[in-house]
């Protein structure tokens, strides 16, 4: 599925933003992070998928693109997430790098290698490439010895950038650095002097400890966040980066960054602010801190990748959203259906809408773009198949057998099946939820009403291979209904009764033709 580059999507624009901006070059840095400060959150990949999309943008250009991830694993370990275990060991090392913080998992080389690696796999799973940065590895490397020096000779330039947003501004005594001490390991350190040319002298502030480096030798002294970020811009040459509201406000770290980093000689990279992300049903901002958070990977337990990524691309990045566990989860899928046909030219849309389906389409794709519309199970009506065949994935997909027709369509199958069978049994409602009874439900029925259970079953034994479908099954249901002057009141319930123990269900001939013949006439006998 081809289509004439346009500007219909806000990824587009902003990389035709970019190359009008910062030159018409072949080669684009866009870039991304965070601090591996707890589990990484869905609330933080709309900045990874934004960023993403940008890169995808500049590509449909023409243009190659390095997606750099930076993991800010040379960060203080601050505060310990509430949801994580060995507490006790793990407040040994506070304001000590969280680098240098054991897994309490024990399954990686230290506390941030194992959130790097988790949210690593996850962006896999949806699509995203990063080259990731590890800065705790730049920083002992002594990559930045030089814009350390640079930034320490430029202090009181970068003081009055920041002091211009302060309430308590920053006197003579300010540094643009922080020091992890030698002896103590942490950086609760106050810096006591700087000879202009590579000599640091410090002081540890809860003990009697004061202590001298060289920054062409050590790898303990650190450019705070609202120095460091416009460093790192100049030393990989950004030219895109989102940003989110608590960076974006006056103020904030992207309005002094932007002229922190001349001193660096590099100009502020493109910038978009995006808004936050909610999962509906869960209070509040998402925490790593707090433990109240969703990942990447329990969302794909709910969607498919390629819908995920759909979710982000359908909304400008500066709307906030919430992503749904509950029943709106059908509506999600019906609507990515819908948008899913419009763009394969299977649903009629006037022509801007078409050309956004499309290009929301293309930048959701996972590896290469279907040629033709890929196989679509209802999500309401596989929960029933699901449920009718007790949660058996192989006998459910028997009943769509027919319309499974390559690779595509079997993995669209299997990962919407797993979601179902996931939201079933996690997050919907209870009323949604239904067994088919293993043997005939004995109950007392009114005279009329049995002789309607006994015509029906007579119509399955009957007529059922020829009942072209749901519409025809219904039609003749209703046609016994009128003949013995019944209202749907007086049948459904007591037939939903026999087929599943409760008063309501699925749409009902389509439920009886589902379940099957066999099945169908054993329990309304």
């Amino acid at each position: 599925m081809t289509q004439k580059l346009n500007l219909v999507h806000w990824a587009d624009m902003t990389a035709d933003r970019i190359i009008r901006q910062h030159g018409d070059k072949d080669d684009y840095v866009v870039a991304s992070g965070i601090t591996p400060s707890g589990v990484v959150h869905f609330g933080n990949f709309r900045e990874v998928i934004t960023t993403d999309l940008v890169a995808r943008g500049l590509r449909a250009r023409g243009k190659n693109v390095r997606f750099i991830f930076s993991w800010d694993d040379y960060d203080t370990f601050r505060k310990i997430p509430a949801n994580l275990p060995k507490q006790d060991e793990l407040a040994q090392y506070l304001f000590q790098p969280i680098v240098d913080t054991p897994d309490p998992f024990g399954e990686h080389d230290s506390y941030a290698a194992h959130h790097e690696h988790n949210f690593e796999e996850q962006l896999r799973k949806v699509g995203v490439d990063v080259e990731p940065i590890y800065q705790a590895k730049k920083y002992r490397a002594g990559d930045y010895k030089e814009q350390i020096k640079l930034a320490l000779n430029k202090r009181f330039e970068i003081r009055d950038i920041l002091n211009q947003y302060r309430k308590e501004p920053y006197g003579d005594d300010y540094y643009p650095v922080s020091v992890y001490c030698e002896k103590y390991k942490t950086d609760k350190t106050t810096i006591l002097s700087w000879d202009g040319e590579s000599k640091l002298r410090y002081k540890h502030n809860e003990h009697d400890y004061e202590g001298e480096i060289d920054i062409n030798t050590t790898s303990l002294v650190k450019l705070p966040w609202r120095v460091d970020w416009p460093m790192r811009w100049a030393f990989e040459k950004v030219d895109f980066e989102p940003g989110g509201k608590d960076h974006s406000s006056q103020g904030g770290s992207f309005t002094t960054a932007k002229d922190i980093v001349k001193i660096f000689d590099w100009e502020a990279p493109i910038y978009l602010q995006y808004d936050f992300v909610s999962i509906k049903g869960l209070g509040g901002k998402m925490s790593s801190s707090k433990g109240n958070l969703v990942t990447v990977n329990d969302i794909l337990k709910v969607y498919e990748p390629e819908m995920v990524r759909w979710i982000f691309a359908s909304y400008k990045t500066n709307v906030d959203f919430a992503i749904s566990f509950d029943l709106d989860v059908l509506k999600t899928y019906e609507d990515y259906d819908r948008q899913e046909r419009l763009a394969y030219g299977l649903e009629q849309g006037n022509e801007k809408k078409v050309a956004m389906a499309k290009r929301v389409l293309e930048l959701s794709q996972i590896g290469e773009h279907p040629a033709e519309c890929p196989f679509q199970p209802s999500f309401r009506h596989l929960c029933n198949v699901l449920q009718i065949n007790d949660g058996d994935i192989e006998a459910a997909r028997a009943f769509y057998a027919d319309q499974i027709k390559n690779d595509r369509d079997e993995r669209r199958f299997r990962e919407r099946s797993a979601c179902a069978l996931h939201w079933l049994q996690e997050n919907a409602p209870e009323e949604f939820k239904f067994a088919i009874n293993k043997e005939a439900v004995d109950m007392p029925l009114e005279q009329n009403v049995r002789t309607y259970l006994d015509k029906l079953v007579a119509l399955c034994e009957s007529e059922w291979d020829s009942i072209a479908d749901d519409k025809e099954f219904n039609d003749k249901m209703y046609e016994i209904m009128h003949e013995l002057e019944l209202k749907p009141a007086d049948i459904f319930a007591p037939i939903y009764q026999k087929l599943i123990s409760r008063e309501k269900g699925p749409k009902l001939a389509g439920f009886i033709r589902t379940i099957g013949k066999e099945r169908v006439i054993k329990l309304l006998k």
